[in-house]
Formats: structure tokens, sequence, C-alpha cells
């Protein structure tokens, strides 16, 4: 069971392992809404089927924030939120190289392709292309790698993943996208760090905080963040 950040009757937020698939695909696995309704159901005594909303989906390999509902109100109104981008997501990526700049806000036209299950980041807007938009912060580095702090403009599919690539800046452990090992738990070093947003019932702001994996190079740049 994944570590849980925020949980009230409405919403239920958790920290994400590398490997977890958010919701069913065509492996079959067992996936982190299912754990999260047996958390529920546990924990609550609850008969029957037990409700959990998906608002929104983490790639397999990264870590951090998931959001979930637990009723359907919160459900669509969280859908709003993220579909009006009304909520702020902050991404920590760990790449081989250092970016060109600092800080800089980037956009490309993303292309993807579902049978490789991969987006292709253009410079120009192409034929079923769609805008993709992020700024980041060089946050730290080590001898080896660089770590980056980014701000989402908008939610496309591997975007981080692509647009960094895109510039030379290959996240660790990412294959798919051009890192040249991949890590031995088969994540990536790309991890959903800090969401803030207003509460879709409660209309409060709510702001949660996902610790990276525990592993060497994470704990390294940890120290940094944490300062």
């Amino acid at each position: 069971m994944p570590k849980i950040l925020y949980e009230d009757n409405h919403i239920i937020i958790v920290n994400k392992k590398c490997g977890d698939i958010v919701q069913a695909d065509k492996t079959g696995d067992k996936t982190l809404a299912d754990d999260v309704k047996q958390y529920i159901k546990q924990k609550y005594n609850k008969p029957g089927d037990v409700f959990l909303g998906i608002t929104h989906r983490l790639d397999r390999p990264t870590s951090g924030i998931v959001i979930f509902a637990r009723t359907s109100k919160a459900l669509s109104r969280l859908n709003k939120v993220f579909s009006e981008q009304e909520i702020q997501k902050t991404y920590l990526a760990v790449v081989n190289y250092k970016p060109p700049k600092i800080k800089d806000t980037i956009t490309h036209y993303l292309v993807r392709n579902r049978k490789q299950n991969k987006s292709y980041a253009n410079y120009k807007e192409v034929k079923n292309s769609k805008k993709a938009s992020l700024t980041y912060e060089l946050f730290g580095n080590s001898d080896k790698f660089y770590l980056l702090k980014i701000q989402l403009h908008t939610g496309r599919h591997h975007q981080i993943r692509a647009q960094l690539a895109k510039l030379g800046c290959f996240i660790k452990g990412d294959l798919k996208y051009g890192f040249p090992r991949s890590n031995p738990d088969g994540g990536i070093h790309l991890h959903a760090y800090e969401v803030d947003f207003i509460h879709p019932v409660k209309k409060e702001p709510i702001k949660i905080i996902a610790k990276p994996p525990d592993d060497v190079l994470w704990n390294y740049f940890n120290k940094i963040i944490e300062k």
C-alpha cells in the first residue's frame, strides 16, 4: 500500500511508487486504484464495492502524487479543476545533462504514437500535434546529474519526458526517451512532487508534498530540496 498523504470524506491523495499503474491496462496487473479501494474498505469496514474516482494519471515508471475522488461529487469537481488547469503541479526530474538555461519556459508540439506509447516533440505545429508547455529551473547537481524543478502548464502524454529529451536532457533510467541505461527498479527519476489546488468540496487551499523515493541519488538531492 502506498503512503497516504491526505485523506478526508471526499478525496484521498497517495504517493505512488515506481512501477505501480494507476488504473487497469492491457497487462492485467493489479492497480494502485485497487490497493486504495482495499485500504478504504478495510479501514472503514465498508460492505460491497467502494467508489473511487480516477482524476488523472501518472506514468507507470514515474513516482509521486496521485489524487483520487471518494465521491461522484468530488470526482466531477476535480475533473473540472484538472480540465481548466486550476491546479499547480510541480515535478522533480534528474537528468544527465545541464539544460541550456538556469530557468526557462519551453513550448513544443507533441505528436502521440499510440502504437509505440510514445510522444514526439516538435518545435513547430505539425499534423495531429498538441501544444505542450512547461517551466523548468535548475535546482542542484551532483557530479554526474542535474536536478530540475518543473511546473507543468499543460497535461500532455509523456510531456515532461518528451520535452526534456528534445532539449537533450534525458531523465535517469528513461530508456524510452534516450537515457542509455535502465534503473534497477524499472522506474525513472521523475517524481510528482507537489500539488496546490482548492479543495473541490471544502473550498480550502490544499498543498501536498510527496517525498521522492528512497534511493542514493534521490536522497542526495532531497537534502538540497529541503534546505
